[in-house]
């Protein structure tokens, strides 16, 4: 197949981005053809979260293409023009051939705001173990002091926890632990001698930190399906993270579980999340694999079925 992506950025490691890179890679070897240079007729056009073309039937010249749409989640944060920064997602979503979503969380979510739409599948988000299995665990003096490595990583807004992972961390590990966060800290983020800041990171230096690491922990409310969590987890980290949002989903059956109470699914306030409990730990009822190669035949399996 010859595939365009739309609203992807290969030069950029965030979320969205960064498994864009993973998928291609694996629809690579599986000898497909992905551009974004629109140079030959597509087969399919695969777009992330939402499409700037005005028209979803015009595919930069090209008509009778289908447009596949990969979608996070959206927006309901009542800081925000949830509804104004929704309405280019739901005209996107209405107009495409199919919608993966990435989580059975995300697409609780979206369908209760969007509506059903007539073909739609559950793709979770995958690790590329071929690259993992590359990289080294980290090795520094400063870290081989430490027993235990602990680790989190995220864009630090308010509803990622910091605080909680920082506050859990120093009720549970030992005095020879250490917790590294990675990602940009906020202004106000707890110190501690035994929590240690590094910024931004490259992708392979979080995996070599990872791989170092005993726990990953993840205590964030509402994420529809982090890719932190399962490339923490493809690299041996036992995952701690809560029951809400589509983080279960990817966790591994040994996750650690904080229990929190169902959400509505009624717009709120995401930057002031509920406080956590804990002493509230369950068990994970979710066991789903993650590797990359899988997760990429099924994106192929899903847009065969609409060409």
């Amino acid at each position: 197949m010859n595939i365009w992506w739309e609203n992807v950025n290969f030069d950029r490691n965030n979320g969205p981005n960064s498994f864009a890179q993973k998928l291609v890679k694996y629809l690579d070897k599986r000898g497909h053809n992905n551009s974004v240079d629109f140079s030959t007729r597509p087969d399919a056009m695969m777009c992330f979260i939402e499409s700037q073309r005005a028209d979803l039937n015009d595919c930069h010249g090209y008509s009778g293409v289908p447009t596949l749409l990969r979608l996070d989640g959206i927006y309901f944060n009542t800081r925000g023009d949830w509804k104004a920064q929704n309405t280019n997602i739901r005209r996107t979503y209405d107009g495409v051939q199919g919608v993966i979503f990435q989580s059975h969380f995300a697409e609780k979510v979206i369908t209760h705001y969007f509506g059903e739409h007539p073909n739609t599948a559950v793709i979770q988000n995958g690790a590329d173990i071929e690259f993992i299995d590359q990289i080294k665990p980290l090795e520094t003096p400063f870290t081989d002091k430490y027993e235990n490595i602990w680790t989190c990583s995220a864009a630090w807004r308010p509803h990622k926890r910091l605080k909680d992972n920082v506050s859990y961390f120093l009720e549970h590990s030992g005095p020879k632990d250490l917790l590294v966060v990675a990602g940009d800290p906020p202004e106000n983020a707890p110190r501690h001698e035994r929590v240690m800041y590094i910024g931004l990171v490259t992708p392979a230096q979080l995996y070599s930190l990872y791989k170092r690491s005993k726990y990953f922990i993840h205590l964030a409310w509402l994420d529809f399906c982090p890719n932190v969590v399962v490339d923490a987890r493809a690299c041996g980290c036992q995952v701690i993270c809560t029951s809400s949002g589509g983080t279960p989903e990817i966790a591994g059956k040994d996750a650690i579980f904080i229990e929190q109470e169902p959400w509505d699914l009624k717009p709120m306030d995401l930057y002031d999340p509920p406080p956590l409990d804990f002493s509230k730990k369950i068990k994970n009822k979710w066991d789903l694999g993650y590797d990359m190669e899988s997760v990429a035949i099924k994106y192929e399996k899903f847009i065969e079925s609409v060409i």
